[in-house]
């Protein structure tokens, strides 16, 4: 199995891509082992079948192509839980990780609200939207790290939305409203939650329009609805501020993912639409990555 490992590392060496992990959850994904069971079986010189060879091998040139790893293993990881993605749909990063903490964050200090007749039972926990959802991934991640919470999430694009129905369908517990719609219409689509939000967050297209990523997997896999915002790439980013101050509760808090060079336009942006304690914030590469602010 080592063997195996090394040939497809080789392979996709020559490819550009260096991570020994793409060679590992591969191979995995043809045995239908985690990446730990397989870094032990090739410590202990297990053997693949010449058909299981064959399969890993095709992926593998695949890969190489620069097909997204999760494109052909149909799986995400994000945070602690695992996703089902596919073409149509953003692939979640690590980075968005740290960015879903401060919304998680802030939903764990929400002191439960005081009952309000003639409100649903769910509007009595603390509620969370989550803008451009993707996948599903930052509204399940909060769902899952924050029991008591209930989150709405809402999709443009009928291709994500799929994607995220599937992973709602499966990880939600019940606790996860998921909406096709505008960000724009979201007063309309989240009517009952007007001044009621605790935390709204998001993951929204902001790159600009000129500039286009190097990267295959991105540039020729992500869908462009996902990516780009715009100009200066702050078009949703805008619409979201205008939103946002319909919708989250006074007290409630705005939590925005951006790129390394955006965090001051929007905290300006965010102060003149009369949002209060506009921070940015570093990912793990110490780079700029999102941006919170206090309704």
């Amino acid at each position: 199995m080592s063997s195996v490992l090394a040939e497809i590392q080789t392979l996709l060496e020559a490819a550009g891509i260096e991570s020994a992990a793409d060679s590992q959850l591969l191979l995995g994904h043809v045995l239908g082992e985690s990446r730990g069971r397989v870094q032990a079986l090739a410590a202990m010189g297990s053997e693949i079948s010449a058909e299981d060879h064959q399969k890993v091998m095709r992926l593998a040139s695949e890969r190489a192509s620069r097909v997204p790893l999760q494109h052909l293993t149909g799986r995400a990881a994000f945070r602690g839980i695992e996703l089902e993605v596919g073409p149509g749909v953003f692939v979640p990063r690590p980075e968005t990780e740290t960015v879903a903490q401060f919304a998680i964050d802030a939903l764990l200090a929400v002191s439960p609200p005081e009952p309000i007749e003639g409100h649903e039972v769910d509007l009595l926990h603390p509620i969370a939207v989550d803008l451009c959802t993707g996948s599903g991934a930052i509204a399940l991640a909060l769902a899952h790290e924050v029991s008591s919470a209930r989150v709405w999430a809402i999709e443009k694009s009928i291709e994500a939305h799929a994607w995220a129905n599937r992973n709602v369908d499966r990880l939600g517990g019940g606790r996860v409203e998921l909406l096709l719609g505008d960000v724009a219409d979201a007063r309309h689509l989240l009517a009952p939650l007007l001044g009621r939000v605790n935390v709204l967050i998001s993951n929204p297209p902001y790159v600009p329009s000129g500039m286009v990523p190097r990267d295959p997997e991105v540039r020729d896999h992500d869908p462009e609805l996902a990516l780009y915002g715009g100009e200066d790439g702050l078009d949703l980013i805008r619409v979201i501020s205008r939103v946002g101050l319909d919708l989250v509760a006074p007290g409630g808090s705005l939590v925005l993912e951006h790129a390394e060079q955006q965090g001051a336009a929007i905290r300006a942006l965010l102060e003149a639409d009369g949002w209060r304690l506009a921070a940015t914030h570093q990912d793990l590469t110490l780079r700029d990555r999102a941006t919170t602010a206090v309704r």
